[in-house]
């Protein structure tokens, strides 16, 4: 196990900590959200950040991590009841298991615990301007933002990217900054690490709603082939609208089967559209990583988040 590995495990050892180390009267539910434990890319993204010269990782940037990793937790709490999600990652949904309104009271309890979390930081006057809250209220505006839409079959590209923005990419954009700020590196540069953290951002939920499209549930370990039936419009269904306009008024009406959508989709070719609009922003992306002046193993590392990402 390398030094960046055992970091990573460090990340994990801190979530798993906090959750299972909650108070009594919640514990059952935060101890069942272990049981699917995600990829950690944020947790990740922040450690590649986060990585100075010598290869070392200040252990802020872990507190920092594992913020962002409760904060990320909290978020699909949240959403698996708004979708009526049945599983995530191969496990019971925590709604499914125990009621909606113990898992919404969860998810707010996760979101204070994220903010707790990184408030544990050693060094919190140097890290005034990043302010994990308003990153919060950001992911919060995006979520609400694409509920206001759903069903809006003429919704935008435009529109689309903001929303992916806010629900998405901010959260990314969170993560290389915080480790960005723990780094040694000059404060002159923590905008291109932001810059990077966004565009992974959209790259990655870009392709995730490609997967509504192309995946099975058991490839995925979630829902998939229900964006539509949630009202969720996708770059992928966007695109084959505009190549297809009259489907609009049908699916207004109703009477647009997923089948039908699948058809379009995949006539007009939303999926290998979406994807080809994720590959300007992994362009934009490199061209950063590249620009800066850092060791090659962290700029290797930033090269794995964003081809992780990417799914390259």
């Amino acid at each position: 196990m390398n030094t960046f590995e055992l970091n990573l495990k460090y990340v994990k050892d801190e979530v798993g900590k906090a959750l299972s180390t909650s108070p009594l009267v919640i514990r059952t539910y935060t101890k069942h959200l272990l049981k699917s434990e995600g990829k950690y890319i944020r947790a990740a993204s922040v450690l590649a950040a986060a990585q100075r010269a010598d290869g070392s990782i200040h252990p802020d940037a872990i507190k920092f991590a594992a913020s962002i990793e409760i904060l990320h937790l909290a978020t699909l709490v949240h959403d698996d009841v708004m979708d009526n999600a049945d599983v995530r990652r191969g496990v019971p949904t925590l709604h499914k298991e125990y009621g909606r309104k113990t898992a919404v009271i969860c998810g707010d309890y996760l979101l204070a615990l994220a903010i707790n979390t990184a408030n544990q930081v050693e060094s919190r006057e140097a890290y005034i301007n990043y302010q994990l809250p308003n990153y919060m209220e950001e992911i919060a505006l995006g979520e609400l933002s694409q509920h206001l839409n759903n069903g809006n079959y003429r919704l935008k590209m435009d529109d689309y990217l903001k929303i992916i923005e806010g629900k998405t990419a901010k959260l990314f954009e969170a993560s290389f900054y915080a480790g960005a700020v723990t780094s040694q590196e000059d404060k002159e540069v923590f905008d291109t690490y932001k810059r990077i953290g966004y565009h992974v951002g959209m790259i990655f939920q870009m392709l995730d709603d490609c997967i509504d499209f192309e995946e099975t549930i058991k490839i995925a370990l979630k829902p998939v082939q229900s964006d539509f039936e949630q009202g969720v419009i996708t770059l992928p269904l966007i695109h084959a609208f505009d190549q297809n306009p009259d489907y609009i008024e049908i699916a207004e009406k109703g009477d647009l089967s997923r089948k039908e959508v699948n058809q379009i989709v995949k006539q007009a070719e939303g999926v290998h559209y979406t994807k080809q609009e994720a590959q300007r922003y992994y362009e934009i992306a490199h061209k950063d990583i590249m620009s800066l002046d850092i060791e090659n193993e962290k700029r290797e590392e930033l090269l794995s988040i964003l081809d992780l990402a990417a799914k390259k």
